[in-house]
């Protein structure tokens, strides 16, 4: 009897270990669960903003994105991904004040180049 429910409780053990490795701090509170969602938000946007056509539209999603991921690498002060997430969040802010104040130029060199590649696929 007792090596039945000891068997049990070893799978439900297993199950929970899973879960606990996926995600390792389940977010127990309301402000916890609001950085999570927003967490999930800015990766998407990062991984959309790879798609977008427009320059300007594309720093704009990235820098939304960015600083999505921003809050929640504070949240678990990660040092390394606060980094990364400020890098982003600077690079594309300085390439759109360059398109914003006109700075930012494709050279006819640059558009034959990137035609070609495209040609050659």
């Amino acid at each position: 009897m007792f090596g039945f429910v000891r068997s049990s409780y070893i799978k439900f053990a297993h199950t929970y270990m899973l879960l606990e490795s996926i995600l390792p701090q389940l977010p127990s509170t309301r402000l916890d669960i609001l950085i999570f969602v927003v967490s999930i938000i800015g990766v998407v946007l990062l991984i959309y903003s790879q798609f977008v056509e427009a320059e300007n539209r594309r720093d704009l999603i990235r820098m939304i994105g960015a600083m999505s991921l921003l809050v929640y690498s504070l949240s678990i002060l990660n040092l390394v991904f606060i980094a990364v997430s400020l890098g982003i969040f600077i690079a594309s802010l300085v390439e759109f004040i360059e398109i914003y104040l006109g700075y930012h130029h494709h050279t006819r060199k640059d558009v034959q180049i990137y035609e070609y590649i495209g040609k050659k696929k």
